[in-house]
């Protein structure tokens, strides 16, 4: 279930199983002004990369079915095209491990779930930005 509208500037790639936690996570990213596209498993965010997407950030979740979170970081930073795109990892799962895991994966954030809309906010301006010379 890919949706996705664009403002221009790129998008926010949303991977989350919970048909609820991407509700939210979606409507807080488009509240804030950027595009979504989002995908209910890590095959899908997968195919989403591939596609001639301009993605600018990624909100991530640790646990999905088929690609792990941490999986599709490794891809992303060992493909040059993806490289350089900020990834925020999201999980509710309470290992104490799992921020270095992520952030040893190549995330740039990690964010515990139930997170507060101001904490993914933060995140989001802080790490979504237009990459300058790309287009749509």
């Amino acid at each position: 279930m890919v949706k996705a509208e664009t403002n221009g500037k790129g998008f926010v790639l949303i991977a989350d199983d919970d048909p609820a936690i991407l509700w939210l996570v979606r409507t807080l990213v488009e509240g804030e002004g950027f595009s979504a596209v989002t995908a209910m498993d890590g095959k899908e965010a997968y195919r989403i990369l591939k596609s001639e997407r301009k993605i600018i950030a990624a909100i991530i979740d640790v646990m999905m079915p088929y690609i792990q979170g941490t999986e599709l970081v490794r891809f992303m930073r060992s493909d040059e095209r993806f490289k350089k795109i900020p990834v925020i990892m999201m999980t509710a799962e309470q290992s104490p491990r799992l921020p270095s895991k992520s952030f040893e994966a190549g995330a740039a954030a990690f964010l515990p779930k139930p997170f507060t809309n101001t904490q993914l906010r933060t995140m989001l301006r802080t790490f979504a930005k237009p990459q300058a010379g790309k287009t749509d």
